[in-house]
């Protein structure tokens, strides 16, 4: 139990120092660019506007805006941060890439009698794409004495175990062990560095053979920028498994945007309720603080059960995930009316209903709105789940099923798919926001 614990705690440390590094980088070039822009728009006259009016900024939100230069700039930063990572083809420089190609080391072995004899071991290194390659002919090839030369091919990044004790003369017979490769004194369980492959010898006296690995990402785990575009190419043409691309995101976006607008229509009503009434509030509120922190995805055993694996599941799933968002948004939005507003209202003689749509009503958009952009972007999170509840099409199904074969780039495609549109909407909801709620952080 200790050891265990001690485990996560390294390996939480690991994680934070390997965070901490990145976005180190990552803030010290944001750090530059903010230096050049600083230099490239000094002087120019400061833009106008209502923020331009106060005199006091620092610690006031509605004051501070996104500057664009900056998205642009860490959008390409992380685009160029992605590229040298894996080894682009775009950039003219980069990080040194895993060996490809031929080479070959000589090893010596020693027989039973005594006697020792060199070989040579000729290595072929392909790209993890090209499945056509073929092992180096040695046929031809002389050797020395019992000794007998060999190939192999393999993968980059891989390893390979090949048995020169198995294509030696005598290999088999007790006493038989390799003792040097490329000169070096080589043991059991030791490893070797030879330049474009690392060997390893393991405990029966076998070598591994890896070849270098450089300092890019596999493609296996990140592939390349260009990789990504072609293979985006091929899914608007060809589809995946039988659906088009846009197909799939087309149905993603229904269920997501139905899910969400139900979360709405109830939600909103809901939270209202319980922020002007006290029973309702009290009704209500067990249920909603107790299904507020159940992520949907644990509901999905749930939904099957209940509403079988039809579109009904999906959508109930999203309207959940929504639900609770949007009604924890609206009760805060009435808890946050200034109390001033309401007493001067009554005092002028207004109603319920006019404090209601007049008062607070336009005091809480600017807390639904926001809890609208979270649900959105729960629900575009959760979209991948509902559509494992056997969807047929839908960019969730799309991410899973190429998961499943290891196809990275087409689940990154989905991934930035889904991110485009979401943020899209996020960006519509803000345009609305500033239409119907103008005096946000104004009043």
């Amino acid at each position: 139990m200790a050891k265990e614990i001690f485990d996560v705690i390294a390996t939480t440390l690991w994680m934070a120092l390997g965070i901490f590094a990145i976005f180190a980088l990552y803030l010290a070039v944001s750090g530059l660019c903010y230096l050049v822009w600083r230099m490239i728009s000094k002087g120019r006259t400061a833009s106008g506007g209502y923020t331009s009016l106060k005199t006091v900024t620092f610690g006031d939100e509605s004051a501070v805006l996104a500057n664009r230069t900056a998205s642009v700039a860490a959008v390409i930063t992380l685009f160029v941060l992605w590229a040298i990572a894996t080894g682009s083809s775009l950039l003219p420089f980069g990080l040194p890439a895993p060996f490809v190609g031929d080479t070959s080391f000589e090893y010596t072995a020693q027989n039973a009698a005594g006697d020792s004899a060199k070989a040579k071991v000729f290595v072929r290194v392909h790209h993890a794409d090209d499945k056509g390659q073929k092992k180096q002919d040695v046929s031809g090839m002389a050797s020395d004495g019992f000794a007998q030369n060999d190939s192999i091919i393999l993968p980059e990044r891989r390893s390979k175990i090949i048995k020169v004790q198995s294509n030696d003369t005598g290999g088999t017979e007790d006493g038989y062990r390799v003792t040097h490769v490329n000169g070096q004194p080589i043991v059991a369980e030791q490893l070797l560095e030879l330049g474009d492959v690392d060997v390893f010898m393991t405990k029966k006296g076998s070598l591994s053979v890896r070849p270098v690995t450089g300092m890019t990402m596999e493609a296996l785990y990140l592939p390349p920028p260009e990789k990504v575009w072609s293979r985006f190419v091929k899914l608007n043409k060809e589809g995946y498994l039988g659906v088009g691309l846009w197909e799939n995101v087309f149905w993603s976006l229904i269920r997501v945007v139905v899910g969400f607008f139900l979360g709405c229509l109830f939600g909103i009503p809901l939270g209202f309720a319980m922020g002007l009434n006290s029973w309702l509030r009290g009704w209500f509120e067990p249920i909603v603080e107790f299904m507020r922190p159940v992520p949907p995805l644990a509901l999905i055993p749930l939904i099957i059960i209940w509403f079988g694996i039809g579109e009904q599941g999906k959508i109930s799933l999203l309207f959940l995930a929504a639900l609770w968002i949007m009604t924890i948004a609206a009760r805060s939005g009435v808890s946050g009316v200034n109390i001033s507003k309401v007493h001067a209202a009554y005092s002028l003689g207004a109603s319920k209903w006019q404090l209601l749509t007049k008062v607070i009503l336009p005091n809480s958009l600017p807390e639904i709105f926001t809890g609208a952009r979270v649900a959105m972007g729960v629900c575009w999170g959760t979209v991948v789940a509902a559509e494992l509840v056997a969807a047929e099409k839908g960019a969730g199904k799309m991410i899973i099923a190429a998961s499943k074969f290891q196809l990275t780039d087409i689940v990154i495609i989905g991934i930035i798919i889904i991110g485009i549109i979401g943020y899209g909407i996020d960006v519509l909801m803000r345009i609305a926001e500033n239409r119907l709620v103008p005096w946000k952080g104004r009043g």
